[in-house]
């Protein structure tokens, strides 16, 4: 019998060794990659991101869980890659120039490669010409810009004007979130999406993604 409330579990309590060791004799018991993280580990994300949605489970928590995921899903990766599953997509991250904080950005790329993005990490610091520098070298279509002060979120409207007047940049689709932004913000400077924390990241992307296949 499958062991998804086990999994599931595991992930919500940020046991890395447990998830695991249950991905493994999940895998030895013969089932699917794409079952054990369709029924068993992405249901643990989504309840805790449910918890911290509603004040109930904390930053720590979730890096905690997003480490155990991303574990998981080192075995789980290349099997699913060799069953036809393909990437969700690819996406470059970068916290903007003349930020150093990185924390929130770090967390929204675990959440993201657990929920099976192929993420590009640019570090802290990144301005336009990194960004249009990755996206060039990648290939990425998907773009997210984290900034934690009011000093330089102020720099995000100039760095996705460059981007979108770039070559490379034409057409792609670009998130931004921290914590001085909101929607009006990220509306206002030509974002195409807002995640206002890491727990919304992950469907705000998916949501780029529809987008960018829609005719």
């Amino acid at each position: 019998m499958p062991r998804d409330q086990e999994l599931a579990q595991g992930i919500i309590r940020g046991d890395r060794e447990s998830v695991v060791r249950l991905t493994r004799e999940e895998l030895d018991a013969g089932r699917e990659a794409v079952g054990i993280l369709n029924e068993g580990l992405i249901p643990g994300m989504d309840v805790l991101g449910e918890r911290f949605a509603r004040g109930e489970a904390f930053i720590p928590e979730l890096m905690a869980a997003a480490k155990a995921m991303n574990a998981a899903m080192e075995i789980l990766r290349p099997l699913l890659e060799a069953s036809g599953v393909e990437s969700l997509g690819k996406v470059v991250m970068g916290t903007v120039k003349g930020d150093m904080h990185d924390i929130g950005k770090n967390l929204v790329c675990m959440m993201l490669r657990g929920a099976g993005f192929e993420v590009i990490d640019l570090g802290v610091n990144a301005g336009a010409e990194r960004f249009i520098q990755a996206i060039e070298e990648s290939g990425a279509r998907l773009l997210g810009m984290s900034a934690l002060l009011t000093t330089t979120m102020s720099r995000m409207g100039g760095i996705i004007e460059e981007i979108r007047k770039s070559r490379a940049g034409a057409g792609v689709r670009i998130a931004v979130g921290g914590a001085p932004l909101d929607l009006a913000y990220a509306n206002k400077i030509g974002a195409d999406g807002y995640a206002k924390d890491a727990t919304v990241a992950v469907e705000c992307f998916k949501g780029l993604v529809a987008a960018l296949r829609t005719p």
